[in-house]
């Protein structure tokens, strides 16, 4: 019987996961690739044969997104898979137009076809952006399950980086853990904060073999969605963070758009911040997208470990890095949090850059004045650092501002006194999140 050749674009991830769910064991089709895009040093590997199946004893082969048309035409490739997050639709048709160009089929997977359903009661978080708020709503929605008795199980969208067959199945519980499984930056920002609170988190490349040890220890599982993607599991709740920071994107990015409109809630976020013209824009978005949904909103307030050493300084602010590149936001709690207090200056990092991060800043010019904490392996760990010390040493930094949401002092050495800027989730009003988990509430039996 004659295959069809299917190339997956992807960027470590999502890509994956639907190779996993569609694919392995469809005698009918053939992957002959995945390609790689937006994270640094994750193409030139090999999806190996231990998780790619029998089919595939060689494993597949990942390559760089940039050879797309000399790949297409190479492995003689019938239809591409469009398997990665947080794009414009404008990027996804350009995508598609250069692929059809080949003479290739473009296709964009399901979003409900790749979803597997559970045994236990599943909440998802999922936002329209990266950087919308996602990850302290997952927080908030985790300590209201605890308080109501339940054991909660956080299964993270993923970021396997590095050896794919070593990161099948990862559990983390400790900083044990995270240190055992070599995490990136990126990695321990999505997964300190739950562990800090009580929660065991799951993450991985085969979510099928996820699901199955997550049921045993959890009573709800609490998908914590990455980028804008869409969950991996079949949610009793779907909740969707919109930003309205940035009104219109719900409607304009990949999947973002697609969460909005299978949400069961979506939290306008950030409402204490933004333009309130900014938060009516996107509320009349909403509801013309899903008007099915309960809406809330909710404040994300800032709270600053040590004010006292923003006060008056030349400060350097550093970001979440994924919320400023992909995500293109042009600030973020860091810049928020050092004028809040009353910073004398927010130093330009530019002029300081070391290594990986000239390269960064080159790839998403709006990052601007602030640094993002790239970290996706260790050479950008010890570029971040050689980046502070320069904005120290030539840039006259007198205190840094870290708005990431883990401890980056532990990871990096930051010479002169820094603080964290952090954010968490205040819903307002009615309905709030109790009401919104009310089906996930009785169905594990809460007390």
């Amino acid at each position: 019987m004659e295959r069809t050749r299917l190339l997956i674009l992807g960027a470590a991830g999502k890509d994956f996961h639907v190779f996993n769910t569609l694919y392995r064991n469809d005698p009918g089709v053939e992957v002959v690739g995945f390609t790689a895009q937006q994270i640094p040093h994750i193409d030139n590997r090999t999806y190996p044969p231990e998780l790619a199946g029998d089919r595939y004893p060689q494993g597949i082969p990942i390559y760089p997104e940039e050879k797309l048309e000399e790949l297409v035409r190479l492995l003689e490739v019938d239809r591409c898979i469009m398997a990665y997050s947080d794009v414009s639709h404008e990027y996804v048709m350009h995508l598609a137009a250069r692929v059809t160009a080949c003479g290739s089929a473009f296709e964009i997977p399901s979003a409900t076809r790749t979803m597997l359903s559970s045994v236990k009661p599943v909440v998802a978080v999922c936002a329209s952006r990266t950087g919308a708020g996602k990850s302290q709503t997952s927080r908030a929605v985790a300590r209201l399950l605890r308080d109501r008795g339940l054991r909660v199980v956080v299964v993270r969208h993923p970021m396997p980086y590095g050896d794919l067959a070593r990161q099948r199945v990862q559990r983390f519980a400790g900083e044990e853990d995270l240190v055992f499984h070599r995490v990136t930056i990126e990695e321990r920002e999505e997964y300190e904060p739950h562990l800090a609170a009580g929660s065991v988190v799951y993450a991985g490349v085969d979510y099928q073999d996820i699901l199955a040890q997550a049921e045993e220890e959890g009573d709800v599982l609490l998908w914590d969605g990455g980028n804008n993607d869409t969950p991996f599991f079949r949610p009793d709740v779907h909740i969707t963070v919109v930003d309205p920071h940035r009104p219109g994107h719900e409607q304009r990015y990949y999947p973002g758009e697609t969460n909005v409109r299978m949400a069961h809630a979506v939290i306008i976020n950030k409402v204490d911040t933004a333009d309130p013209r900014g938060v009516e824009e996107v509320r009349r978005s909403v509801e013309a997208l899903n008007p099915r949904a309960a809406l809330l909103e909710a404040a994300s307030p800032l709270f600053i470990d040590d004010p006292q050493v923003l006060k008056g300084k030349r400060v350097l602010a550093v970001e979440d890095g994924p919320t400023l590149t992909h995500g293109e936001m042009g600030y973020g709690a860091a810049v928020l949090g050092a004028r809040k207090c009353g910073a004398r200056e927010l130093v330009d990092p530019r002029p300081y850059l070391v290594g990986e991060l000239v390269d960064t800043f080159r790839k998403y010019p709006n990052l601007g004045g602030l640094l993002p904490a790239m970290g996706y392996g260790e050479q950008q760990v010890r570029d971040l650092e050689a980046t502070l010390v320069r904005a120290v040493e030539e840039g006259g930094v007198e205190s840094v501002a870290v708005g990431t949401p883990i401890d980056l002092g532990r990871i990096v050495r930051i010479p002169v006194p820094h603080t964290r800027v952090r954010y968490e989730l205040q819903v307002l009003g009615k309905p709030d999140l109790e009401e919104v988990l009310a089906p996930v509430l009785s169905r594990a039996g809460a007390s």
